[in-house]
């Protein structure tokens, strides 16, 4: 009885336990149900369905003309929903055929058996979402979806294309660092234009569903809430893409020739500050050079004698000298403490006029100026510097504009000798734009204005704001100052130390200048050997100024390294260049480039080579493109390359109309001419997006 008892018991407890799960198990799934039924049912939708952000179309970098300097390209990314809802077995049964058959020929990959092989397993394991392939061009892309089963779009062919775009540069190098580049990193966008100005390229993303499917891929799907992206804005820069070709290939020979660790060259339009041309070029470890900083805005260097201009106005404008006054430079050289300031002149110039000081790039003559007027109050020098703007940085709109440095009276490292080192470029530190900006206000009659690399923002070829110029100092200096300090400039080119940038067809003002560099731990000396930084700052026509440049050439190796010498020749090259394409059409070319070969048209490649060959002209292949630009070089031809950017519009002015047919038919454009001989105008902006079926009239010359 005890054990029956015994087994009943426990019976009795493991029936009350089954009880009580059944109870908690009953009332879990009520609380499931009518309690927590929202938020179970949203954990399943998300699971089910997500929400994905659809990037903007980033909007494009424009040059002056309106040319591409930056731009987003599309790629597609194709898929097939084999299982598609609308698409009727009649639709695949008809069109596998064909389709695998346009796939082998668009796609490639495999050929159209293995296509149809493939399709059909995908179809048959029930696959709506089967990659068909990444990165597809727009040509592609509009290829495949005209093909069987595809033409019937998304829910009757299971078509199924995702964009996404890629940031590339027509132009390759050009201005690159000043263009800038995309970094997904933390810090964001921050280089160039591209990050200065990323809130207006970026747009707005969009947002569109997706479901999940077998296997863990998403495949969007249709509805209403999805929020389409809008596109970014584009920015018109300041930037002349010939010019800029200009300045960098000026500046490269230079750089090579002297064997110098880098180099840069702004070209700036006087009035209104517009940035025309921005080179910078450093050399790699493989001996090439690169943009790979943007020297001309990031580095503060001790300019040297270009400071020097400063410095005079500085004196004139107090009435301490004028420019019939004379300087005793005696045998070039004088002591301040334990420093000997010399000139580069053997012997000395002797005693002189101030004007003859400045043209000769005396540091004698402008440290006795400076310092015999100045010690007593060196503050007065240095306000006067400070109330030119000088010790205060331009605010440009890209990031990473270098410090400039002009020590107070006072301040630490200020010594005895800072006034006369001061004077002629030392113990100071500016960039290259900023020395530029203030020779720049010079050529302006004493108005300093900012330094502008953008001057509007457009959408969808409406523009949206204007950025005008814009004023730092209305006027660094009285009338009659700045006219004196114009007259010591072109003086410089007349009779001084840059006579060899001379020209009876225009006149250039400016100014020449050497410095030594200082290294951060051994000073101005190392293993032996100076680094030298040579410059030429100035601006043409003098009489009436319209462009100012600055060319900065840093560690030239070859034991030439006067700023006439090697910064003096690019300067030279920019203005000559400007001159003959902007104010004289018959402007005939210095020597050192008169063409001499007869001007030859744009082509094919094979075309011009063989032409060239059979008219017994020398010619050199620099080019690595199926279509080139002939270059006329001191008798010979130079072939460059003609960069065909897929989807955009071509420059085709100077071309022959056969070729130029050919390219614009073939990118799906209706040609429309007049006229005969050579293109010299075209009605659609090269670097602009093609539109399939568009017109674009070309007018020809003989």
């Amino acid at each position: 009885m005890a054990i029956r008892d015994e087994i009943v018991w426990r019976s009795g407890v493991v029936y009350i336990v089954i009880i009580l799960l059944a109870v908690a198990v009953t009332g879990k799934i009520i609380h499931i149900q009518f309690v927590e039924d929202e938020k179970w049912e949203a954990m399943g939708e998300n699971y089910i369905y997500r929400n994905e952000e659809v990037p903007a179309n980033r909007g494009d970098i424009l040059s002056v003309d309106g040319r591409l300097l930056a731009s987003s390209i599309p790629y597609y990314n194709i898929y097939m929903d084999t299982r598609s809802s609308g698409m009727e077995s009649s639709v695949w049964n008809s069109g596998i055929d064909r389709l695998s058959a346009g796939l082998a020929h668009t796609v490639g990959l495999k050929s159209a058996a293995g296509w149809k092989r493939d399709l059909n397993a995908a179809r048959n394991q029930g696959n709506r979402y089967y990659l068909i392939k990444r990165r597809v061009t727009y040509a592609q892309f509009k290829e495949l979806k005209e093909l069987p089963v595809f033409r019937h779009g998304r829910y009757r062919g299971g078509f199924i294309a995702e964009m996404e775009s890629r940031r590339i540069l027509p132009h390759i190098s050009l201005a690159s660092r000043t263009i800038g580049s995309l970094n997904k990193g933390e810090s964001g966008n921050v280089v160039g234009l591209e990050g200065a100005f990323d809130r207006e390229l970026a747009g707005l993303n969009g947002e569109v569903l997706k479901q999940r499917l077998t296997g863990g891929a998403w495949m969007p799907v249709n509805d209403r809430n999805s929020v389409e992206p809008m596109d970014g804005n584009d920015i018109v820069t300041t930037i002349d893409i010939e010019l800029q070709d200009v300045a960098e290939s000026a500046l490269l020979r230079q750089l090579s020739l002297h064997d110098a660790h880098h180099g840069t060259a702004i070209l700036m339009e006087v009035r209104t500050g517009d940035i025309r041309a921005i080179a910078n070029l450093e050399i790699g470890s493989d001996g090439n050079y690169y943009e790979s900083y943007n020297y001309a805005v990031g580095e503060s260097t001790e300019p040297g004698s270009t400071f020097k201009l400063a410095s005079f106005i500085v004196a004139l404008e107090d009435g301490f000298v004028d420019l019939d006054d004379t300087i005793d430079t005696g045998e070039g050289s004088v002591k301040y403490y334990d420093k000997v300031i010399t000139d580069s002149h053997k012997g000395g110039y002797g005693r002189i006029t101030v004007k003859e000081v400045f043209e000769n790039s005396s540091n004698v003559g402008t440290a006795k100026i400076i310092y015999d007027n100045y010690r007593a109050n060196p503050e007065k020098f240095v306000d006067r510097l400070y109330r030119m703007g000088l010790n205060e940085k331009l605010g440009i709109e890209i990031r990473g504009e270098g410090a400039p440095l002009i020590r107070y009276p006072g301040d630490a490292y200020w010594s005895g000798i800072s006034l006369p080192m001061m004077s002629h470029g030392y113990e100071i530190q500016m960039t290259p734009l900023q020395v530029l900006t203030f020779y720049n206000a010079v050529a302006n009659n004493g108005r300093m204005v900012k330094p502008r690399l953008v001057s509007e923002i457009r959408y969808h070829g409406e523009t949206v704001s204007h950025i005008p110029p814009a004023v730092i100092n209305p006027s660094i200096a009285s009338r009659s100052t700045i006219e004196k300090a114009r007259i010591l400039l072109e003086g410089v080119v007349e009779n001084g130390t840059a006579t060899n940038l001379f020209t009876e067809t225009y006149r250039i003002a400016g100014k020449t200048g050497t410095a030594q560099i200082a290294n951060e731990k051994y000073g101005y000396r190392m293993d032996g050997r100076i680094s030298y930084q040579a410059s030429f700052v100035g601006y043409f026509p003098a009489e009436d100024p319209v462009y100012s440049c600055i060319v900065v050439v840093n560690a030239p190796s070859n034991w030439v390294y006067y700023g006439n010498q090697v910064a003096g020749p690019v300067f030279k090259e920019i203005a000559d260049k400007v001159y003959a394409t902007s104010f004289y059409n018959d402007y005939p070319h210095p020597d050192s480039i008169v063409p001499v070969a007869p001007s030859l048209l744009r082509g094919e490649t094979g075309d011009v080579v063989t032409l060239l060959a059979s008219l017994g002209i020398p010619s050199e292949n620099e080019a690595g493109t199926d279509w080139v630009v002939p270059v006329r070089d001191s008798g010979k031809v130079l072939l460059r390359d003609y960069t065909l950017i897929e989807n955009l519009v071509p420059d085709v002015t100077g071309m022959g109309l056969r070729d130029a047919l050919f390219l614009l038919e073939n990118a799906g454009m209706h040609v429309e001419t007049s006229g005969r001989g050579r293109i010299v105008q075209q009605s659609v902006r090269p670097g602009t997006r093609i539109i399939p079926g568009s017109v674009i009239t070309l007018e020809l010359q003989m």
